[in-house]
């Protein structure tokens, strides 16, 4: 079986469309159902099948495309080896992340890296079902899930934990609540909210405290961007779910942070990567320098409580 063939398999499956595949690829959507044709001249059993107008695996197709990770894992290990020897260690990693983890990481990042590790860095905030997919375009994504979502898709990709975050309610300086060290669920039922859009991972936070205060939330604003969000609190007309460590930045001129007592609001911020692209030396020193930030980072929002 041809390697090339096999990684075309793969990106079906990970991006769902024989003209995604062709984009990600840089070659025409025949050329891509060409390769595929061939590849299923060689196998006994169907790989694809129609679905509407798009191409997607089947259960035997999905399988070989779990064992064509595994070929592509092992020829980048091997590739890796050779370059060990040469000192070639230029390539250029790509990391993405969601907008308040990229404030937090980038930074410290370029300077524990320092000037001779070529990074590309991006911002991606995408609803929590789509950072996997994120894998096919970048070495490296910081995603992030809260504790009760479902897990990620170990079986294709590996998932290395950077934190556990706490969630803690933003407010302005100037509000009676601010002056508690903690504040308990029932004293949140008639704030006003600002809160995340449906699909993202705080959305969720904002259905708990409700569940706890004993009736649901008044979510005034939609924002993503923790920055806008905390614009608005400061004016004192809402109040937001943040988290205690990526916010960290935020909590000032008018905008504090506490905790909600007797809830564990939390989320597990992870790097999740194709085993392929961790095989390389290059992405997992720049993985250990994240980890090492995320660590300190999680150290300093540990002794701001």
């Amino acid at each position: 079986m041809d390697p090339t063939r096999l990684r075309l398999l793969r990106e079906l499956g990970d991006r769902g469309s024989v003209a995604a595949v062709a984009v990600a690829m840089h070659v025409s959507s025949s050329a891509v159902s060409q390769q595929l044709a061939a590849l299923q001249a060689g196998v006994a059993v169907p790989l694809t099948v129609k679905r509407g107008r798009t191409l997607a695996l089947t259960e035997a197709g999905q399988a070989l495309a779990q064992a064509a990770a595994r070929v592509e894992q092992a020829l980048t290990e091997a590739q890796d080896t050779v370059d060990s020897f040469l000192d070639q260690q230029a390539r250029t990693v790509s990391v993405s992340a969601y907008h308040s983890a990229g404030l937090t990481f980038f930074g410290p990042l370029l300077g524990a890296l320092g000037p001779g590790r070529p990074v590309s860095l991006a911002d991606a905030d995408v609803a929590r079902r789509d950072f996997p997919g994120l894998t096919a375009d970048y070495d490296l994504v910081i995603a992030h899930r809260l504790a009760h979502d479902p897990a990620w898709p170990n079986e294709r990709i590996v998932v290395v934990p950077l934190l556990v975050e706490p969630l803690d309610i933003a407010l302005p300086a100037s509000h009676p609540l601010a002056a508690q060290r903690e504040i308990r669920p029932e004293q949140l039922r008639d704030e006003r909210w600002v809160s995340t859009h449906e699909g993202f991972p705080l959305s969720g936070v904002l259905e708990l405290i409700g569940a706890l205060a004993g009736g649901p939330l008044h979510i005034d604003h939609r924002i993503n961007e923790f920055s806008v969000a905390a614009q608005v609190v400061r004016t004192g007309s809402a109040i937001a779910v943040m988290p205690r460590v990526t916010a960290a930045s935020l909590a000032t001129d008018g905008m504090v942070l506490r905790p909600v007592a007797g809830a564990s609001l939390a989320r597990h911020v992870d790097v999740l990567a194709r085993p392929d692209a961790l095989a390389q030396a290059s992405v997992r020193h720049v993985l250990e320098a994240l980890e090492g930030v995320a660590h300190r980072g999680a150290e300093r929002g540990t002794g701001d409580r």
